[in-house]
């Protein structure tokens, strides 16, 4: 049996939405669970909020990832620099551009001001847009 050289470099994903608030953080939140820490994952927002959005939270622990700790934070040029992938959801036009860095546009809708039944399927959404990310990040398994 060969062995392969060992790699230190994860691939990386930053998730942008507006408010870093539901959509972004829930997305980040299902890749460091599902890729069980082989995928380097970050989040931010173009204008965020002062906290995560309770319903997105209430979500995400039914399906046993805790975001309760986690806090919006505002895009920088070096979080996109840093990442090999972003991943836009209605960020508009204000998540930089770098050459050679791959960008995704998810049409997913705003859970803000929704209850978690509205949430539910947000969720599921993300969970199956980042199932699908995955698989192609980490083509191995």
């Amino acid at each position: 049996m060969t062995e392969h050289a060992p790699t230190d470099r994860r691939p990386s994903v930053l998730f942008v939405c507006v408010h870093n608030a539901g959509r972004s953080q829930m997305a980040a939140g299902w890749l460091e669970h599902l890729s069980g820490g082989r995928v380097e994952v970050r989040s931010a927002g173009s204008a965020p909020k002062d906290r995560i959005n309770p319903s997105a939270v209430a979500v995400m622990a039914e399906a046993g990832i805790d975001l309760s700790a986690n806090t919006p934070k505002v895009l920088t040029t070096e979080a996109v620099r840093e990442s090999d992938v972003v991943i836009t959801m209605g960020c508009g036009d204000t998540c930089p551009v770098f050459p050679g860095k791959r960008y995704e546009d998810w049409a997913v809708e705003d859970p803000a001001g929704q209850g978690v039944n509205a949430v539910r399927p947000i969720r599921d959404e993300i969970r199956g847009r980042v199932e699908a990310l995955l698989a192609d990040l980490l083509p191995e398994g």
